[in-house]
């Protein structure tokens, strides 16, 4: 391969004349490349066109350096194509349109069951409120709830279980 002397132009027009040589010098080559790795045609085309595409601003770089500038495409055509068949698109890993009509799950329902649970604590006296934050929240003991606030453990399991009955109370009357 004869060694390319690019004269200087504009950026611009340098630009094109170095893409225009890219395609000109290796794209048959990348393209025969790519062919035999994917064994589809129209594949090839596309990865040969992002591979020279990745070219492209490195072009002038890599004709004024030393070194294989058809190496370097061919490594990037390979690892194109690596990455085009390890993706979801080689596993035909589609959504199709029976898939695109089922309704997704959101959290909608769980922010309302936290705005129904926040309401119903509201309506606890303090105590209450207290002993179930401890115990469910912080997940502590009956044990550990009594020496933090001071209580016998006694009272402690007692306020939980009112404080429980209480809010499955509130909660029924509350759906009807």
């Amino acid at each position: 391969m004869n060694p390319i002397s690019v004269p200087t132009t504009p950026s611009a027009d340098r630009g094109k004349q170095l893409l225009a040589t890219l395609m000109a010098e290796h794209r048959p080559a990348l393209l025969s490349y790519a062919e035999k790795l994917l064994n589809d045609r129209h594949s090839a085309e596309d990865i040969v066109q992002e591979a020279l595409i990745r070219a492209w601003p490195h072009a002038e770089r890599l004709y004024s350096t030393e070194g294989s500038v058809r190496g370097w495409l061919l490594t990037v055509t390979r690892n194109l194509v690596v990455d085009r068949t390890r993706s979801a698109w080689a596993r035909h890993e589609t959504v199709d349109a029976d898939a695109r009509d089922v309704a997704l799950p959101d959290h909608a329902d769980d922010v309302l069951a936290s705005v129904e649970a926040t309401a119903l604590l509201r309506q606890l006296s303090h105590e209450h409120r207290e002993v179930l934050l401890h115990t469910y929240l912080c997940g502590r003991t009956a044990q550990e709830t009594a020496q933090i606030l001071g209580i016998p453990a006694g009272t402690i399991k007692s306020r939980r279980h009112y404080a429980l009955s209480t809010l499955r109370a509130k909660a029924r009357t509350a759906r009807g």
